[in-house]
């Protein structure tokens, strides 16, 4: 993995090293094997193990060492949410498997580690891109279709409210973004028959390729009872993102959100409930995107298409 950084390796007598190897149990040939620790940077403290020799590797999060800002909140909650959410998930989709959950060793949380190529790798790659989203597409498909649920609409509206305050946009500009959510409010498109569960972090990044497979990863801020069009929406802002700002042309990003879309349906009327729906979480995804920083002009970018996107899809 890019950027992580060797930290230690543990033998045999180490507390931790050895309830991993427990945990992990007979993926391993040898019990006795060394164990090397490499951090990656998150939210949280997160470290890849690698079994020595054993060609076999696990993550393991730890939620009581938080990296950023917030540390009031109940870590072993936490961990039981999340480890609880990829149990689910593991049911309908690939994801690297849940192994175990211990809050004696600060609340951390051990999964699988698959070795494979992100989606975003494959962006340059037309013909590909079209492949990988096709699977995606699928992927977040069962998902939405196993973990179906009541609808809870006022979440994803507090959900998009709250993104808009982190942006930290100016009073006029604010004011503006609500008098379109309330638009969108009484509009049947913010309707839908259904909720599930969603990923939440449909990024490119959080998709990874491996042995003909995609795994979903990272599902700390997935939640139930959301709209499945959301997940298509976060997916479609980093396409149009990325064609927009990087390669200066947009709409070079369209037939692969249609491409997207088609393959998520079910059915031509479907199809064009989806695309209605989507311009609604395309803002979101592309509001996401801005608060996280970048140049003023990439900033200014993102919040005038954010904008677009709320404005156009409107019946």
């Amino acid at each position: 993995m890019v950027s992580e950084i060797y930290v230690n390796t543990l033998k045999p007598g180490d507390v931790f090293r050895d309830w991993l190897i427990d945990v992990v149990g007979d993926k391993l040939h040898n019990k006795r094997c060394k164990v090397r620790v490499y951090r990656v940077p998150a939210s949280h403290t997160v470290c890849k193990y690698e079994f020595v020799n054993e060609g076999y590797g696990v993550f393991a999060k730890f939620y009581a060492e938080p990296r950023g800002g917030n540390w009031k909140y109940n870590a072993g909650k936490a961990m039981d949410n999340e480890f609880k959410k990829l149990k689910l998930a593991n049911q309908f989709i690939n994801i690297p498997k849940p192994l175990a959950r211990k809050e004696r060793f600060n609340c951390v949380l051990v999964t699988e580690y698959v070795r494979g190529r992100p989606l975003s790798k494959y962006i340059n790659d037309e013909e590909r891109l079209y492949e990988k989203l096709t699977a995606v597409a699928q992927s977040l498909r069962r998902l939405h279709d196993g973990t179906r649920s009541s609808y809870k609409k006022e979440k994803e509206f507090a959900n998009f409210h709250k993104v808009l305050n982190q942006v930290g946009l100016n009073s006029s500009t604010k004011e503006k973004y609500n008098r379109l959510l309330g638009n969108w409010w009484h509009d049947e498109l913010s309707e839908w028959p259904f909720g599930s569960m969603i990923h939440n972090d449909a990024n490119p990044a959080n998709y990874l390729f491996s042995h003909g497979k995609v795994f979903a990863l990272d599902f700390e801020s997935s939640w139930n009872h959301a709209h499945p069009v959301h997940d298509l929406g976060i997916a479609a802002a980093e396409l149009k993102k990325y064609f927009g700002w990087n390669k200066h042309d947009s709409r070079r990003a369209e037939p692969y959100i249609g491409h997207f879309l088609w393959h998520y349906s079910r059915s031509e009327a479907e199809f064009s409930r989806v695309t209605e729906a989507l311009p609604f979480f395309m803002s979101l995804g592309l509001l996401r995107i801005a608060r996280w920083g970048g140049s003023n002009d990439q900033r200014n970018y993102l919040l005038k298409e954010a904008e677009a996107c709320l404005s156009s899809g409107l019946s």
